[in-house]
């Protein structure tokens, strides 16, 4: 995914251009840290104090210059307009947060608040669109066919989460004036990979292997993840 956001990131903006960037739910910082050390100044929204504490304990690692172009803020991604103008940010980034929310609209809207004239907003979501792929590819064929009907899932982790439809994302993303400019599909092959598995030999190829299907028609509809971006007008 880091590579889709660096491919609409270069086609959006001027190479060389310092961006302001704001990461809700950064998590431990992982695309946050990355922009950074890019030279972007980057601003990250995280709830979970664990969360918190590992992306600062990252960031203490890093050398002063990086240190100084990230900011990290406690918040759950619907409070954005306590903390920051509209239009304060280029990049708008909100990855793994809406299959948490179980109204997302206001969130999105909020979120694109936030970006300045052209600039960007990068969503990953479960796809529910292909919600029956992972139990149907494990052999769980009752799993499977409940999965057809709901966007309900319960996760590896053994949260229940919400997945989206790309269908309706581009509708809201029309409606709150960030429509849909391109989108993707993420893990399209290693969804059913096991957790804590060993990076396999020839981990390039599998990754240039993924980045195809990723954005070719039919293989990106069965992704487990979307990732949409979006442009403010």
């Amino acid at each position: 995914m880091a590579r889709q956001l660096d491919e609409q990131i270069v086609g959006r903006f001027p190479v060389g251009q310092r961006l302001r960037v704001l990461d809700v739910g950064m998590g431990q910082g992982t695309q946050a840290l990355r922009l950074a050390r890019a030279g972007h100044q980057v601003t990250g929204v995280e709830q979970d104090a664990t969360m918190i504490a590992a992306a600062r304990e990252a960031l203490f690692a890093e050398p002063e210059g990086i240190r100084e172009r990230m900011r990290i803020v406690q918040g759950d991604g619907r409070d954005t307009g306590v903390h920051f103008l509209p239009g304060s940010f280029d990049v708008v980034l909100c990855h793994g947060v809406l299959m948490y929310v179980a109204e997302p609209d206001p969130l999105l809207a909020g979120l694109a608040r936030m970006l300045a004239p052209g600039g960007l907003l990068s969503l990953l979501v479960r796809n529910g669109d292909a919600l029956a792929m992972r139990p149907g590819l494990s052999g769980d064929w009752a799993g499977a066919l409940s999965a057809f009907d709901t966007t309900a899932y319960r996760n590896r982790l053994g949260l229940d989460g919400r997945a989206d439809r790309l269908g309706t994302l581009t509708a809201t993303l029309a409606g709150i004036g960030a429509p849909l400019h391109a989108w993707y599909g993420v893990r399209v092959f290693t969804d059913t990979a096991a957790d804590g598995a060993e990076i396999p030999a020839g981990l390039e190829t599998l990754l240039a292997a993924e980045e195809r299907a990723g954005r070719t028609d039919p293989y990106r509809g069965v992704a487990a993840l979307l990732h949409l971006c979006g442009v403010r007008g």
